[in-house]
């Protein structure tokens, strides 16, 4: 089902630029609407985030699953990853889409039996190096010079499950979690080393710290943006939640705190996703894909609104000058135009 390995270069993995052309093999580029979906708004305090004109755009389609969305200032580009096809495709509105890394979360020649072998979290470090959730070499890695670096495979011996998603902290530390979905049989996989699923920072110094294993299912993570709050969310259809942590001077989590309960919202549409990747924006509010497109909270929790993209939608990520957010959804990307900027902008 996948492109051989041995079509990449064995001497390194690089990332190729190939030319803009549809992200499907043997294929025409799949007729897509322009827009799709709609703004659900709750509250009144949505307006002053998303404009009442906005529309979810469609950019490019013919995905199997795509995640990770991470705008790359220095290429002015959006990269993101199609998981199931082991690589991670760029976008510009200049160049429309092409290749960027493949293989991007597994590099090994055995075949892959599982259906998540590509990365799936991304995010850049300050010294513009792209950090990414390896689910099939079971990793956080970062691509230098055309190669993968091991920053952390192992918790006290044992082999992660498959690194999920990430964020990057101003001091360099990476928080990150490691629920079971890049091995084959996930939980009940016989190379399944850990018998929780954990949320860790990885220190520069490449110190790996469990910081909780209460989550069953802990996946999308973002900080608040005076980094005293780590947020969680847990994409178990029994207990599809977000969860905030306090984080204390020593760098310990505290005591969860429910910020929002989504799982009577995934019984009702049990197809349609579930809590999945996150991020803030510079006033910390909160833009959380879960069923059905994104959720939008206040720092309190308070759900202002959703961006109804009336698909499974995994992830987001903030673009171009901040104020647009990307979105993974299903077999496409798609964005939104807003009147906030995300933070770091």
């Amino acid at each position: 089902m996948f492109r051989s390995l041995a079509a990449v270069a064995a001497a390194a993995l690089v990332a190729v630029a190939v030319g803009p052309r549809p992200p499907l093999v043997g294929a025409e580029e799949p007729k897509l609407p322009m827009t799709l979906g709609s703004i659900d708004r709750r509250d009144a305090k949505l307006d002053a985030l998303i404009p009442k004109d906005a529309r979810i755009e469609v950019l490019a389609g013919g995905f199997k699953w795509t995640e990770g969305p991470v705008w790359d200032k220095k290429g002015n580009a959006l990269l993101f990853t199609d998981i199931p096809n082991n690589r991670v495709v760029k976008w510009s509105a200049k160049d429309g889409v092409s290749d960027f890394l493949k293989p991007s979360g597994y590099t090994g020649k055995a075949e892959f039996k599982g259906q998540e072998p590509g990365a799936n979290g991304l995010a850049f470090d300050k010294d513009g190096h792209l950090i990414l959730c390896q689910h099939g070499d079971r990793r956080i890695a970062r691509l230098k010079d055309g190669k993968f670096e091991t920053l952390a495979d192992k918790y006290m011996g044992k082999r992660f499950n498959s690194p999920n998603d990430l964020v990057l902290a101003k001091n360099g530390d990476i928080y990150f979690t490691d629920p079971p979905y890049g091995l084959p049989e996930q939980v009940k996989d016989p190379a399944k080393e850990l018998d929780f699923q954990g949320v860790y920072r990885l220190s520069p110094k490449g110190e790996v710290t469990l910081l909780t294993k209460e989550m069953t299912r802990p996946n999308g993570v973002a900080l608040a943006p005076d980094e005293k709050t780590l947020y969680v969310a847990n994409s178990d259809p029994d207990k599809a939640v977000w969860m905030a942590f306090p984080i204390g001077a020593d760098g310990a989590l505290g005591k969860g705190k429910l910020l929002y309960d989504a799982t009577a919202d995934v019984k009702a549409a049990p197809n349609k996703g579930l809590p999945d990747g996150l991020k803030v924006d510079a006033k910390g509010n909160i833009f959380a894909t879960a069923v059905n497109g994104v959720y939008v909270f206040s720092p309190e929790g308070t759900l202002l609104g959703r961006i109804v993209t009336n698909d499974k939608t995994a992830n987001c990520g903030w673009g171009d000058d901040g104020t647009v957010l990307y979105l993974a959804t299903n077999d496409k990307l798609t964005r939104v135009k807003t009147i906030t900027k995300g933070l770091g902008w």
